[in-house]
């Protein structure tokens, strides 16, 4: 087949010019679309370029912060002036005498008043010191009495222990001369109910024959006045007493 039969057909149909820049256009075209899909294909499968910077200045100073200046003091307030002074004049100006008081009248004196107050304050003067002396009285002779009962107990006391120390039999070898103390009970009638030692002498054969005699020297003497009989005497016996 010749490129005449190509031209106007196999069957003998009317040429169609257009059909051959078709043809070229396609090709180009299918080209041109191969060139970019292998290009963007290669683009992609490339590594990435990496770019390295170097840096040789050193990095600015930081920016200075620059500090205020302290405030200034404020200022004191001002001194309110002075008040001018107003001289006074030297002629002094004369005052007047001020009137004398008048004496007040003196009250009138009530004299029987008077001493009828004086008399009242004897009255009471006298009056204390009658109770002063009436006090004073009654101590003394309470304190008399007291000395008179002492004495009269004494007295009394001194009767018994003389009784008593007569029925004591020492025993031999008391050293000094120590103090036995005995609390003896006593009926009426003066003979001795209980004997008990409320202080040792230290010698156990003295303190025994004391007691032996308190029992032994029961009935004790009475008093004079029987009035100062104690039912509880406290008596105290010494080896060298007489």
């Amino acid at each position: 087949m010749t490129a005449a039969t190509l031209a106007y057909g196999v069957y003998g149909s009317r040429p169609r010019p257009a059909m051959g820049r078709a043809a070229a256009l396609s090709a180009l075209v299918h080209l041109a679309l191969v060139g970019v899909l292998f290009l963007g294909v290669r683009f992609q499968n490339s590594p990435p370029a990496t770019v390295t910077v170097e840096l040789w200045d050193q990095p600015p100073p930081p920016p200075r912060v620059e500090e205020k200046p302290p405030a200034p003091p404020p200022k004191p307030a001002p001194e309110p002036e002075p008040e001018p002074q107003v001289k006074k004049p030297d002629i002094a100006l004369k005052e007047k005498p001020k009137p004398k008081p008048k004496p007040k009248p003196e009250p009138k004196r009530d004299l029987a008043f008077e001493k009828q107050l004086r008399e009242q304050a004897m009255l009471e003067q006298k009056r204390l010191d009658d109770a002063r002396r009436e006090r004073e009285m009654r101590e003394l002779i309470a304190r008399q009495q007291a000395a008179a009962r002492d004495k009269a107990l004494r007295t009394w006391t001194d009767k018994i222990r003389d009784k008593i120390r007569g029925n004591i039999i020492l025993p031999q070898d008391i050293p000094g001369n120590p103090e036995a103390i005995f609390d003896v009970t006593l009926l009426p009638s003066g003979e001795v109910l209980t004997v008990r030692k409320g202080k040792s002498s230290g010698h156990a054969g003295y303190d025994d024959a004391v007691e032996r005699a308190i029992m032994k020297s029961s009935p004790l003497p009475l008093p004079d006045d029987r009035t100062l009989f104690q039912r509880r005497l406290e008596l105290k016996f010494r080896p060298q007493d007489r």
